[in-house]
């Protein structure tokens, strides 16, 4: 079984202190594929204008990405133009075109009714509940959302969340959404309203899950090389859900380990723009890097009698 994922497709232009890059691959289906592809089977619905470069998305189909639920409608692709400043968790808009993403209403195959895991990128939350509503009880419902759905559409996404597991989000956006400035006092505010999973995604300063009364918290990857953050958290989601999927049982050892392997594809995603760094990455690649998470983690307690006043 596969993991399904609908979000956007998109044509990314984007400015950042350390280069330019201009209608290169983007959107959530795309960057979440990219990642989840590298441990499970996935199938992507979404939608594209005809003017869209369907040929660049041959690395995913390598990769067993079911794109039979991408629909090509007559018209312009959705685009998004941004730029950076060093402060890389602010992105500033410059132009948004939604094109045809603008009458999205999502169309699941038959072949997509009965998936394992299903990730609901960040779309319009009536959309999402549309999603679920035309698929068999998956195991699994993880989703995002954003600061714009949270604003104008709070009753419907309130809605959803008590139809999903997982809620994956950034830590601004979990503190308005619970109207409170305490991170840990926000996740507990949205599990009580459904999810008992809450994943909040800090950026270079890593990740913290809550999972039930649980708390697992893991640091961001240092790099070197940085050069463009979009598609960051849908990266993390990705590898998230299909180190889940690869693992076939939901635990708390292996939602802590997800959370690992969820960064490290996080902090690959942005050594390069769009997806170029993920689309030619190797699973031994990440393997590796989640052995250096580790290794920067692992402390010994020293025992408290031995410790000299």
């Amino acid at each position: 079984m596969s993991i399904l994922v609908v979000g956007s497709v998109a044509l990314d232009s984007l400015e950042t202190p350390f280069g330019t890059a201009e209608d290169t691959l983007g959107g959530s289906a795309v960057h979440f594929s990219a990642a989840a592809s590298l441990f499970a089977p996935v199938q992507l619905v979404g939608v594209v204008g005809d003017d869209y470069p369907l040929e660049e998305l041959d690395f995913l189909r390598d990769r067993e990405v079911d794109l039979s639920g991408l629909e090509t409608v007559e018209g312009e692709s959705f685009r998004w133009k941004g730029r950076y400043t060093h402060d890389l968790s602010a992105p500033e808009t410059l132009e948004t075109r939604l094109g045809v993403f603008a009458d999205f209403h999502p169309t699941i195959p038959e072949a997509f009714r009965k998936p394992e895991i299903v990730f609901l990128g960040n779309i319009d939350p009536l959309l999402q509940l549309e999603v679920l509503e035309r698929v068999e009880k998956p195991r699994l419902v993880a989703c995002d959302t954003m600061n714009f759905w949270i604003e104008g559409q709070r009753d419907d996404l309130l809605r959803l969340l008590k139809q999903v597991d997982i809620l994956m989000v950034n830590d601004g956006e979990i503190r308005q959404l619970a109207d409170d400035p305490n991170l840990f006092r926000s996740a507990r505010w949205v599990q009580e309203r459904g999810p008992s999973r809450v994943v909040v995604k800090k950026g270079e300063h890593g990740a913290v899950l809550f999972d039930g009364d649980e708390i697992f918290f893991t640091p961001g990857y240092p790099l070197d090389e940085l050069n463009d953050p979009t598609g960051a958290g849908d990266s993390f989601a990705g590898g998230f859900l299909g180190f889940i999927h690869s693992l076939g049982e939901v635990t708390s050892g292996n939602l802590r380990r997800a959370v690992v392997f969820g960064t490290a594809l996080g902090s690959f995603a942005v050594e390069d723009f769009g997806v170029r760094r993920v689309a030619t990455l190797r699973r031994d690649e990440v393997a590796g890097r989640v052995r250096e998470l580790r290794h920067m983690t692992q402390f010994e307690v020293t025992p408290a009698a031995s410790v000299s006043r």
